[in-house]
């Protein structure tokens, strides 16, 4: 990288303001990529004015609707050859994503997905990685070490053929079943990325808890489709 492929970047955000300018900054420091579009999900604090001020276009939502919605309201707005999802609390870390984009544009892969480091963090009990893990085994027969990783990179294809995502927590496992189904090929790279994590708190568990539910519904969706189609 760069390569002459064009790359462009889309970060839903949810009252980011502490870290969003600092992650917008990282990935446009990023040889080759063209431009950063964040979706600012019905936030209610300065997000969208500290994107816009790091360099990013913003679309803003009236209401928050979720990672899956804001997803969907930006991947139409890209034409860029390389898509990227990243999350707006990476920080300076986002930079690492050249390593998600590179195997796309040599070809060795037509989506990547962040595996990050081990977490130093005590959070949940792995239930929602093991039933994403497990449920993206079942119905792909592909092994993942970070099945609920939202940090990827694609073809403009791969998006195509993955849109529209699953709304709410779900979208990454949905977009992991409908993308191997097809036939292409999911590398995951590891990264040093990090982020805001949900320790064992309240607060931690009711996001663990929606999470869990969303891969849930996304995974029995998929599982009546596939009774229904005669499988």
């Amino acid at each position: 990288m760069p390569s002459g492929k064009t790359v462009e970047v889309l970060i839903p955000a949810y009252n980011e303001e502490e870290r969003i300018s600092e992650t917008v900054g990282a990935i446009l420091n990023v040889p080759g990529v063209n431009g950063v579009l964040v979706i600012d999900d019905g936030s209610t604090d300065d997000t969208a004015i500290k994107a816009r001020l790091a360099g990013a276009k913003v679309i803003s939502l009236t209401a928050n609707s979720g990672k899956g919605e804001a997803l969907n309201s930006g991947v139409k707005e890209l034409t860029a050859e390389i898509i990227v999802f990243l999350d707006a609390d990476l920080g300076s870390s986002a930079a690492e994503a050249k390593h998600l984009i590179d195997p796309v544009i040599s070809g060795a892969a037509d989506m990547t997905v962040a595996r990050f480091p081990r977490s130093k963090r005590k959070g949940g009990f792995g239930l929602v990685k093991r039933l994403a893990r497990e449920g993206i085994r079942r119905h792909t027969g592909l092994v993942m070490e970070s099945p609920l990783s939202g940090q990827r990179a694609m073809t403009r294809r791969v998006a195509e053929k993955t849109a529209p995502f699953a709304t709410g927590f779900g979208v990454e496992v949905s977009m992991t079943i409908i993308a191997a189904k097809q036939g292409f090929r999911i590398l995951e790279v590891p990264v040093n990325m990090r982020h805001n994590e949900t320790g064992r708190n309240w607060k931690g568990f009711m996001h663990r808890g929606k999470q869990f539910w969303h891969v849930a519904l996304v995974l029995a969706g998929i599982g009546r489709r596939k009774r229904g189609a005669g499988y």
